[in-house]
């Protein structure tokens, strides 16, 4: 029981680091660094500090039959989930991107059902409708925009949401046999293989003279914060819980972005927020602690 308080709060950190991501990658994108070169560096730091760590623990040895698998998931839950998803917030807003993630949990649920890694159960369509609904509200009134300026950013969104998706579903078996660090290391290594062949190019024309200290602290933000923990917090769940629990999570996120809004004084509580708070926090009851009782047989 412990292990699975810790693998929820575990996701709840990831998804405090995701929520300010939208809003920070964009103070450094493209002024200062392009897309693809951000992605080069965030897997690159990201891959040096797994592999870092894991010299001081015990090292496992990977059967022959799951590096398939292991480099899947470097390509789904590194490579095309995280060059999308910045190629798509360069071209689109953070208000679009934080719409277009309401569909990740939907995605996930719906592969990992199909994978048969997950299971479907009403109180989840129930809790995975009652989040959807819940992000909906909190994005009512703000500065959504749909147009030809940004669809190939929000699809480039979606693709991400999808992307990521598959990533959990075929990442789950790995965890029955690895340790998180042990998996995690190994995603990284496969995943930076296309992102150096795409990203290296622009990593090339970066200016690292025009650099602020805000800039700077940004970069450290994503690197170390969106990569390394929330990746590393997400894998630590996985071993837990089912991916349907770690999708779910994803819907506080435009909750936590209004708390933040709310505390700096950029926004305030009102009756709808209030609604969109109980829809999130009910759907995630539902898709994560809910469990039907057993008919007893007299």
């Amino acid at each position: 029981m412990k292990a699975k308080v810790f693998a929820h709060l575990a996701i709840i950190a990831a998804n405090i680091l995701y929520s300010a991501n939208y809003t920070i990658a964009k103070w450094v994108m493209p002024e200062h660094i392009l897309p693809f070169g951000f992605i080069f560096i965030r897997v690159l730091g990201a891959l040096i500090f797994f592999w870092s760590i894991h010299l001081f623990i015990e090292r496992e040895k990977i059967q022959k039959e799951d590096f398939p698998r292991l480099f899947l998931c470097g390509l789904f839950g590194v490579a095309i989930n995280q060059l999308m998803f910045f190629k798509g917030l360069d071209i689109t807003t953070p208000v679009n991107a934080s719409l277009m993630m309401v569909t990740t949990p939907i995605l996930v649920i719906i592969i990992a059902i199909l994978a048969k890694v997950d299971r479907f159960t009403w109180a989840k369509f129930f809790g995975i409708l009652l989040g959807a609904l819940g992000a909906g509200f909190l994005l009512i009134g703000r500065d959504l925009n749909f147009n030809s300026t940004t669809a190939l950013g929000d699809f480039f969104v979606i693709i991400n949401a999808t992307s990521y998706g598959i990533y959990l579903t075929i990442v789950k078996p790995l965890m029955k046999k690895y340790h998180a660090l042990t998996i995690i290391k190994w995603v990284f290594l496969f995943g930076f293989i296309p992102v150096a062949i795409v990203g290296f190019p622009e990593f090339k024309q970066i200016d690292w003279h025009s650099f602020t200290p805000g800039t700077w602290w940004s970069l450290v933000y994503v690197v170390f914060g969106v990569t390394c923990f929330a990746y590393l917090f997400n894998i630590f769940a996985l071993s837990k819980v089912n991916p349907s629990v770690v999708g779910i999570y994803i819907y506080i996120q435009p909750l936590l972005a209004a708390v933040i809004a709310v505390y700096f004084g950029a926004d305030s509580f009102t009756s709808v927020k209030i609604l969109a708070a109980c829809c999130i926090f009910l759907g995630v009851y539902l898709v994560s602690f809910y469990k039907p009782k057993q008919k007893q047989l007299i």
